[in-house]
């Protein structure tokens, strides 16, 4: 049974493994035939120093990493692994562009402890030869040569995202959240952008009281797709599920590639949702409600917002038109911390993935007006 599952799974994956030189993958780069996916920059934050040591390495022969790219229809590279190092090498022979296609200022090098003559010195300087590469570094650097694993096309299409997440969590320094945007990113920049445009409204932003670290991590674009996940799943499909990242990872993207799917009229009851929210409880709206000093207080509780969130979003017309909406949903806010379930979600050893779905669809009923 195991070695039917091993044979059946990898058969799904088909790849090829080259070496190539670094001329070759810039030329592909500049003919738009690789795609480094310049928006996860500022995701990897790799220092002037970091780059460097790239560069390094590669003058002084020493391994670096292989690259990980998946092959589509149109046989176009996406890059899955080694976008920072591809970047860098770019960059450095200045042909690197950013997310809106302008060119990034070409990487100036520091001075290592093996190089010290590095400091300065760049791809080519007409006017300064002192701290340019000569033409003979030029060439060599650009006929080393990197491993390149290609993930071809008739790979199951799951597969790139799989091999993504594989090598991007699990001690790497991104979140599960910065892991799913690049996965969002390569399946529909525009719906990430979507996602990212709702970040961006104050009232939600007024809203989430989270600390610092969280807003790194990405932690407010995660509120964003729990909504949208929430508001959409077809719930049967959650028992499917081990962890509650697999569950957002797999049920995003399947949003990401839906046609049918309405960002105008999301987007609408986004807003209205968390202009009534604010307007009622500003940053209190995801803190506990403590009966007995009549207060909000305390850090944000993700299951206040897994019932409130959801459910306002999903009720917001029918409550817009009642006469004081403010207080209506206010006083069911209060309300909310005294109910059952709400108390029965918050036990220990219940699951997270079962949470979610409880308190989901019990705040579609509980804020139905």
């Amino acid at each position: 049974m195991l070695q039917d599952e091993i044979d059946k799974k990898s058969s799904e994956i088909y790849k090829e493994v080259y070496q190539m030189s670094i001329g070759e993958l810039a030329n592909l780069y500049k003919d738009q035939e690789v795609d480094v996916h310049p928006e996860f920059q500022r995701l990897y934050r790799w220092s002037e120093y970091q780059k460097t040591k790239l560069i390094e390495s590669i003058m002084l022969n020493i391994p670096i990493p292989p690259i990980y790219v998946s092959q589509d229809e149109k046989g176009i590279w996406d890059v899955i692994d080694g976008v920072q190092r591809l970047s860098t090498i770019f960059q450095f022979m200045g042909i690197l562009k950013d997310d809106e296609g302008v060119l990034v200022e070409p990487l100036v090098l520091l001075g290592t402890k093996d190089l010290p003559s590095f400091e300065g010195v760049q791809w080519e300087k007409e006017d300064d030869r002192e701290h340019s590469f000569t033409p003979e570094q030029r060439l060599e650097f650009k006929r080393s040569r990197l491993d390149v694993t290609i993930l071809k096309k008739s790979s199951d299409p799951k597969a790139k995202y799989e091999l993504f997440q594989r090598l991007n969590t699990g001690g790497s320094h991104l979140s599960d959240q910065e892991v799913r945007n690049c996965l969002m990113i390569m399946e529909n920049r525009d719906f990430y952008k979507f996602i990212c445009e709702l970040d961006k409204e104050q009232s939600f932003r007024s809203c989430i009281s989270i600390t610092d670290r969280k807003a790194d991590e990405q932690f407010r674009l995660e509120l964003i797709v729990r909504l949208l996940v929430a508001t959409n799943i077809e719930w049967e499909r959650s028992k499917d599920y081990k962890e509650m990242s697999e569950l957002l990872d797999q049920e995003i993207l399947l949003l990401c590639s839906k046609n049918d799917f309405d960002i105008n009229e999301f987007r609408e009851k986004f807003t209205a949702t968390f202009d009534l929210l604010n307007a009622a409880l500003n940053e209190n709206t995801f803190k506990k409600y403590k009966k007995a000093t009549q207060c909000f207080s305390g850090p944000f509780l993700i299951s206040s917002y897994e019932v409130i969130a959801v459910g306002v979003f999903s009720n917001i017309e029918a409550i817009m038109r009642l006469e004081d909406p403010k207080k209506w949903v206010c006083d069911k806010i209060m309300g909310m911390y005294d109910e059952g379930v709400y108390l029965d979600n918050l036990k220990p050893g219940t699951k997270v993935i079962n949470r979610f779905k409880v308190l989901s669809e019990w705040g579609v009923e509980y804020f139905k007006v």
